[in-house]
């Protein structure tokens, strides 16, 4: 049975779809295609009557592996013909034959890849025995003219022109066998996702954990396939900032603190100003990564300037894992804080790209960069130095939108002198290459019936939304909603509804739909292409949603739009408007806020933006305009985003408020990065830990136990040397750890505990005992256990921890001699008894409590008597 022949469509279009020249489908620029000439290659013989320019000569191979093959097993086959074409020339025709064991005959043809000459196809051996597989290539006649992609066109440019014609003869490979057997062959083993403490750079062979390295921000070329539906089932395929969604990266499990960094001065201030005297922000914090490349985060920090009576901004990287800074340097004048992700595609294989050949594509080293003040910077992301300094002129700003790896999406006006309707250019351009020339970076270049682009934006549709709040008598009374093809700017409807309007940034584009918040409390969903009205929610919690309070933001993942209210978090399918569950944390002390749930309980703010990653929603409490004190405990959590389910909760929250761009959230590698509002830096995921191990260093006699003591520590630069505990204590001992609270909580009833020891012991013989699973002190880190050998000998005393969501894993041995059982050397005779007697304190206790019994006697027998 075949498999496949050549490789498929699919690769064709990947690699076209990453190189420079081409783009995604919604903005393609589509040539005029040439037509093709009357005259082509002719396989076979040399037509009659033709006179070659050149004939040449042919030889034929062919290779198949595995040999042996199991049965039902695939094995491949390749072939191919010397010499090559050439560039945009292929062979046609290879003739196949394929003889079973049986004496059957498959025959078939396929053509050669385009230059290369070559050509595959996969089949399932099912027949146990001897297979012959050969092929014959007929010859062909190659005439003069301009080639593309191994026809011949009429175009005058592109391609490459052959001036000489050209026969190559036929001619016929070896018979290649190749025996199918009854046992298995075996392939190489894939790599498992990783479970245990991970680092960077991850090496080829761990080809299976692609799925987890992504970066910060996601700028892919766009998801889809097999693996995102597994993995991100019913979400947008395609990048979009608004909706806050970061695939390919795993996240933190546990509230476990990996190290920390304090960038600002936050927290109390205290004295004069009182006990409401906290700093929580301040304009210009930075507290936070804006990148997350590789394991390796890049922010701006401020730094005395050279001159010491100013300030400078620094560019920083360090390791996500560690806070190791790896450099940093000074920012200079003109440039601003790189925020943007760049893949370029290998130029190895975009060039065999441009000369016909398909391959694998493959990225080439990523960029990070910045586009501001008309201009494109690119740096190496090792140093920081910078690899490209080019003006976008004519464009101006950032260019327009960063839409997907490589590719902005601007307007361009051509001045107000050009009539309105010809005025507006939608340009799409490319940040890939070092050239300096802006028309050199030009994809397509369309009129554009409109002065702005959409802002809310459905980029897997192609359409988009611009909303208004409409006023009467400066009150909020409606929204004017206008939707328009993006690729075009053709405007597609225009509605106003009577639905006052909240906030602009709490209204999304996604599923095709525009969902739209209602100062009456509940969400509205229009068609981005019709208008039609597809859903409303019922009205959220009284009283404190009801109004539509909360974030300016919302994300979008996992076919749900969550909206982040004042009272909690609402789960609502796109698909119909159905809510699906509500999340709210309540306050440990009825009194600390005056927000309240859907029940009447007192619960925290949710006033802020978030993230969704590895199907959780990353988030903290916060409030629009905090008034001092603030509120006391305001966490940060993970939240299961399928079922609404809280995994933990850390009791610090976020600086900043309440804006996408205030975010002070950033995941990559597992690890989520918190911009925190004592003015910190936290680092949360998994820490590597030790285990240690003792046993006695003399000999014991063998029926004699004695005891095994080790211990399991957190070894992660924010508490090097502290117990490991388990998740579930995780809140308490991070937050007594680094937060200064009571180790047994707020409400002083929480117990820390520690986490599952394995102890095995392995015989000079070779035996190996389960001595059993102990738990360390959650307080001390420590553990111990009674243990009697059973024979004599040398034993290796294993101690290992598995690991958990907080910590990798790690273990320790020792070793202990067990020699003979004491022998009596003589009967034993019993112990005479001793004579009793008492000490000298147990006579001054009885002398005193005899006192108090005459006192007590003496006492009421005076009563009695008066």
């Amino acid at each position: 049975m075949q498999i496949s022949i050549n490789k498929t469509k699919l690769t064709a279009t990947i690699i076209m779809a990453i190189i420079i020249i081409s783009t995604v489908t919604l903005f393609a620029n589509v040539p005029v295609q040439a037509q093709l000439a009357d005259e082509q290659p002719v396989s076979g013989p040399l037509p009659a009557g033709v006179i070659v320019d050149v004939a040449t000569y042919s030889q034929a191979y062919i290779s198949a592996r595995p040999d042996p093959v199991g049965i039902n097993q695939i094995f491949l086959v390749n072939l191919w013909l010397t010499p090559a074409p050439d560039a945009n020339r292929k062979f046609l025709d290879f003739e196949m034959t394929i003889t079973k064991p049986d004496g059957t005959k498959e025959v078939f043809k396929m053509d050669s890849y385009v230059a290369d000459g070559t050509a595959w196809f996969e089949w399932i051996a099912d027949q146990v025995g001897e297979w012959k597989l050969q092929w014959t290539f007929p010859g062909i006649y190659f005439p003069a003219g301009r080639y593309v992609a191994g026809e011949i066109t009429t175009a005058t440019s592109g391609g490459n022109n052959y001036a000489e014609s050209v026969y190559v003869p036929p001619s016929t490979s070896a018979e290649k066998t190749i025996t199918v057997i009854d046992d298995l062959i075996y392939s190489w083993p894939e790599s498992p996702l990783p479970t245990d403490y991970w680092t960077r750079p991850v090496n080829t062979e761990n080809r299976e954990w692609y799925p987890i390295l992504g970066d910060y921000p996601w700028y892919g070329s766009g998801g889809g396939g097999a693996m995102w539906d597994e993995l991100y089932p019913n979400t947008n395929p395609t990048p979009n900032q608004n909706y806050a969604f970061i695939p390919w990266v795993p996240g933190p499990e546990s509230a476990h603190i990996v190290w920390k960094r304090q960038y600002e001065l936050g927290g109390l201030v205290g004295g004069d100003w009182g006990s409401g005297s906290d700093i929580y922000w301040s304009p210009g914090w930075t507290i936070r990564p804006t990148i997350i490349l590789a394991g390796r985060g890049y922010q701006p920090v401020l730094r005395p300037a050279p001159d010491g009576a100013s300030r400078q901004t620094y560019w920083q990287s360090y390791d996500i894992r560690t806070g190791e800074i790896f450099w940093e340097r000074p920012m200079y004048p003109g440039e601003s804080d790189p925020n943007l992700i760049e893949y370029a595609p290998n130029s190895y294989i975009v060039g065999l790209a441009g000369r016909g050949i398909v391959a694998e594509p493959r990225p080439e080293k990523p960029y990070i960069m910045s586009i501001s003040n008309g201009y494109l910077r690119k740096y190496d992301p090792m140093n920081g130095g910078m690899i490209v300094n080019v003006s976008i002129s004519p464009m101006t700003g950032n260019g327009g939108t960063y839409y997907k790896n490589g590719h902005v999406l601007g307007l361009q006006n051509l001045g107000n002198d050009i009539p309105e309707e010809d005025r507006y250019r939608l340009i799409n351009w490319t940040t890939i290459g070092t050239s300096s020339n802006f028309n050199n970076r030009v994809i397509s270049n369309t009129s554009y019936a409109n002065n702005q682009m959409p802002n809310r934006i459905d980029w897997n549709v192609g359409a988009g939304a611009r909303i208004n709040g409409v006023e009467a008598g400066d009150i909020r009374v409606g929204q004017r909603i206008r939707s328009y093809n993006l690729l075009t700017g053709e405007l597609l409807w225009d509605k106003t509804i009577d639905e006052p309007q909240y906030s602009g940034s709490a209204n999304h584009a996604d599923h095709g739909k525009i969902a739209v918040l209602s100062d009456k409390g509940y969400y509205q969903a229009y068609d981005l292409w019709t208008g039609n009205l597809e859903w409303q929610t019922e009205v959220l919690d009284y009283p404190w949603d009801a109004p539509g309070w909360g974030s300016y933001s919302i994300i979008s993942a996992y076919g749900k739009l969550y909206w982040v209210a004042q009272s909690g978090i609402y789960c609502i399918d796109w698909e119909d408007g159905n809510i699906d569950w509500k999340f709210e944390i309540e306050t440990p002390y009825a009194y600390e806020t005056e927000y309240t749930g859907g029940d009447g309980n007192t619960v925290y703010p949710f006033h802020a933006p978030g993230l969704c990653a590895d199907g959780k929603l990353y988030i903290y409490s916060c409030e629009h305009s905090p008034e001092s004190p603030f509120y006391r405990g305001l966490p940060t959590l993970c939240i299961d985003a399928i079922t609404g389910d809280l995994i933990w909760d850390l009791g610090i929250s976020g600086a900043g408020q309440h804006t996408r761009n205030g975010m002070q959230l950033r995941i990559a590698d597992g690890y989520l990065v918190l911009g925190a509002r004592d003015g910190n830096m936290i680092t949360i995921g998994k820490g590597k830990s030790a285990t240690t191990v003792t046993a006695p260093d003399v000999a014991v006699a063998k029926g004699t136990a004695f005891t095994i003591k080790g211990n399991v520590l957190d070894m992660s630069p924010a508490q090097p040397g502290t117990p490991c505990v388990s998740k579930e204590s995780m809140k308490l001992q991070m937050e007594y750890l680094h937060m200064q609270m009571p180790i047994a909580g707020v409400k002083g009833d929480g117990v820390i505990t520690g986490v599952p020891v394995t102890l095995t012991a392995m015989g000079s013989d070779g035996s190996v005992i389960d001595i059993g699973t102990v738990k360390t002190n959650g307080y001390y880190g420590t553990f111990a256990h009674s243990w009697t050998p059973p024979e004599e000998g040398t034993y290796e005393i294993i101690a290992s921890f598995a690991g958990d969501e907080s910590y990798g894993s790690s273990a320790a041995a020792t070793a202990v001699t067990v020699g003979p059982a004491v022998e009596p050397s003589g009967p034993i005779e019993p112990e005479p008894e001793p004579t009793p007697f008492i000490t000298t304190e147990v006579a001054i206790i009885a002398a005193v409590v005899i006192a108090a019994v005459v006192a007590v006697v003496g006492y009421w027998v005076l009563k009695k008597r008066k």
